[in-house]
């Protein structure tokens, strides 16, 4: 079973964790860790850069001189895509770039997320806390004390509205609730805590 480091709100170690074996210890697959994250970031793209193709512009369909006798070259409408203000010739269009995974694919991936973090020595078990005061300075001051640089996520058993309100403003801290934790969120930080209540929330949803 892998350890990992218990520290308090004071920056202070107070123990060691033997972690759930099937959620830190396991042989991180990198294929299908590629595999996620990709997913991930292309659900990240909006996907709504649209050009208008020539059947979309506005503008007359008529002629717009006869076929012959007049010395130019034969034409149709003003709208073909090598004409001023026509349509645009295989442009971008509006799409979804969503792609489909498996949802034993997306835990497996999480599960080998948690794991490659564990084995490099990233992730810290916090002990629970309640902030002095609904400052940002308050978890600030938390941050300072664990010595938690850019980079950092902060994992909770469950969503907490005014932990977030203090936290959105420093730079470079995530906040996720257990149940919304993606693998692309772990390989993104540079340091994880995760708040010890949180660990139940974190085994039932990857056991």
């Amino acid at each position: 079973m892998p350890t990992l480091p218990i520290y308090n709100a004071e920056g202070e170690q107070t123990g060691d964790l033997e972690a759930p074996d099937h959620i830190f210890g396991r042989e991180p697959n990198l294929s299908l860790l590629h595999e996620v994250v990709v997913a991930a970031m292309a659900a990240q793209r909006q996907g709504t850069s649209n050009a208008k193709t020539r059947s979309e512009v506005a503008g007359s369909t008529r002629k717009l001189w006869r076929q012959k006798g007049t010395g130019r070259a034969r034409v149709g409408d003003r709208r073909p895509p090598h004409w001023t203000g026509g349509g645009v010739a295989m442009g971008p269009r509006s799409r979804s770039h969503r792609k489909r995974l498996p949802r034993g694919a997306k835990t497996e991936g999480l599960r080998s997320a948690l794991s490659a973090q564990a084995q490099s020595g990233d992730v810290v078990i916090l002990e629970p806390f309640e902030l002095p005061e609904t400052k940002t300075r308050a978890l600030q001051a938390i941050l300072n004390a664990l010595e938690a640089s850019r980079g950092t996520l902060l994992v909770l058993p469950a969503p907490d509205p005014l932990l977030w309100r203090c936290g959105r403003n420093i730079a470079g801290l995530a906040i996720r609730p257990a149940t919304e934790l993606s693998a692309l969120d772990v390989l993104r930080a540079r340091k994880i805590f995760i708040r010890r209540d949180a660990l139940a929330a974190l085994d039932a949803r990857l056991s």
